[in-house]
């Protein structure tokens, strides 16, 4: 069929020499009268000597001829307002604005050789437990500044409240006055009068020293009396002791407990990867007084963890002191770390019994989803209806992750990445640090002092050593939380009580 110029008459309005092309389905030419008029083609209807025009052929018009008048009826569809704020894009946004739309947190700035302490802060500041038990404990800070553990609590909350506070980075003033005060050797200075660099894991450990000796733990539980802190209750674990002579066998082994807020990882020439590392630090070697021989002897110690932390923390030996040069040199060799990690192998077979059930639901949970997914539901669900939106993260129900009775354990073992610590250079002394931090899925925000930059799991993967890039150093993992099941609602299923209340 030829192509036709016709009017289209439409109300008091009129549309000469529109072009109709046969040949194309009839929705194009109604698309051509939607950019004249304004009514969108579900809403439109054109009349041609009685008949309507379809949507998809044009078999039920019998003639077409040049200057024919169409009939169309249909109201046109409102212009969408006006923005009330202009469209800016990324492009032509400062460093600044881009965190403040992305919602990134802010960053910190380096007051010269400060990025340790930044780095670490960054860590600390992404478990929502330490943040909401320090802004409990505001009413116990006293007016005055206060050298010691309560001052540094003092310090980290109101660094921290101002970071929540701004998108723009801030400067940690009070923070580091009072992280010098308190502890002298971070202000040690250099030959130059500038302050030296430091150790961020010494200033990991020792923060979480003050903050333990500062807050007290929640609630009232079973294990209170030896857990009486919040850093021990969160970040606190135990390992059952043995130290037996190796030279004796008559010598009874002596049996302890050890509490510990970090776990280490060894690193030789055989450690690869993390889980060696760590499985090397069960077993070791030390030398002491054999009250038997009378003199000093090898006795091997051997650790089982008894009880894991919510937040599991991980340091990596990589430093060791140099006579020669006197310094604390690195080791730069290559040791992968998980960006989820299962730490049952660690557990004494008595732990191990403990964390079964809240494994097991973990395991329950993915033959529910299994079973939904095969089922063929599980398809249907992800097509959202229009209008409808992606369940919220807030919105989902989750299973305990400590064991009833000792708040801030872990129940299961099982533990997701949440933040890195690297150190970049050759010496612990030297060299720059920088934090990393889990923003979303497969998103996160790498905080190089008051820069910060999006990153993702596989650059996160690279930070296991290797060269002169960014080394991991000291790793934070959260506990990894279990979603409870709830069935979806299929349509058929809601249904249902409809038809109930017909009968």
């Amino acid at each position: 069929m030829p192509v036709y110029k016709v009017n289209i008459k439409w109300g008091k309005e009129k549309f000469s020499d529109v072009e109709c092309n046969t040949d194309e389905s009839p929705l194009v030419f109604k698309s051509a009268l939607y950019s004249l008029s304004g009514v969108v083609p579900e809403r439109m209807k054109i009349m041609v000597k009685g008949a309507t025009i379809g949507d998809e052929s044009w078999s039920n018009i019998k003639m077409l001829k040049n200057n024919m008048t169409m009939m169309m009826m249909g109201s046109a569809s409102e212009l969408p307002p006006e923005p009330v704020e202009k469209a800016q894009f990324i492009e032509d946004m400062s460093e600044s604005e881009v965190n403040q739309a992305s919602d990134y947190p802010p960053g910190i700035y380096n007051m010269g050789n400060t990025c340790y302490m930044a780095a670490t802060l960054q860590c600390f500041r992404t478990v929502p437990e330490l943040k909401e038990r320090l802004q409990n404990s505001k009413g116990r800070f006293s007016r005055q500044a206060v050298v010691g553990s309560e001052g540094i609590s003092a310090a980290i909350t109101q660094l921290f409240e101002e970071m929540d506070s701004t998108s723009q980075p801030v400067m940690p003033l009070v923070m580091v006055k009072m992280l010098h005060m308190t502890i002298p050797r971070f202000a040690e200075k250099g030959e130059q009068g500038g302050f030296q660099q430091q150790d961020a894991n010494e200033c990991w450990t020792e923060l979480m020293r003050m903050l333990s000796e500062f807050l007290p733990g929640e609630g009232s539980t079973t294990s209170e009396t030896v857990r009486k802190s919040f850093i021990e209750q969160y970040f606190g674990g135990e390992s059952a002791t043995s130290l037996k002579c190796s030279e004796v066998e008559t010598e009874a082994a002596t049996e302890s407990v050890e509490r510990w807020t970090q776990l280490r990882c060894h690193i030789n020439t055989e450690v690869r990867y993390m889980q060696l590392g760590l499985t090397m630090g069960l077993k070791e070697n030390i030398e002491k007084t054999s009250p038997t021989l009378g003199r000093n002897a090898v006795y091997v110690k051997t650790s089982l963890v008894k009880r894991l932390p919510s937040y599991l923390t991980i340091n990596f030996i990589r430093f060791f002191y140099k006579e020669k040069e006197s310094i604390n040199a690195k080791i730069l060799k290559d040791v992968k770390f998980p960006l989820e990690y299962d730490a049952y192998e660690l557990c004494s077979p008595e732990l191990k019994e403990k964390l079964a059930p809240g494994r097991d639901q973990f395991e329950d949970l993915r033959q529910k989803k299994i079973e939904h997914e095969l089922s063929g539901k599980g398809l249907e669900n992800k097509k959202l209806k229009k209008g409808e939106k992606q369940e919220d993260e807030k919105e989902r129900k989750y299973h305990p992750h400590s064991f009833e009775g000792d708040i801030g354990s872990s129940n299961s073992g099982y533990y997701e990445l949440q933040a890195v610590l690297t150190h970049q250079g050759r010496s612990s002394s030297s060299g720059h640090y920088v934090g990393w931090i889990k923003h979303k899925e497969n998103q996160w925000i790498k905080c190089d002092d008051d820069k910060l930059s999006l990153v993702t799991d596989e650059e996160i993967l690279k930070l296991s050593g290797g060269g002169d890039w960014h080394v991991a150093y000291t790793l934070l993992y959260g506990p990894k939380r279990c979603e409870v099941w709830e069935e979806p609602v299929g349509q058929d299923q809601q249904a249902k009580p409809e038809e109930a209340k017909m009968e």
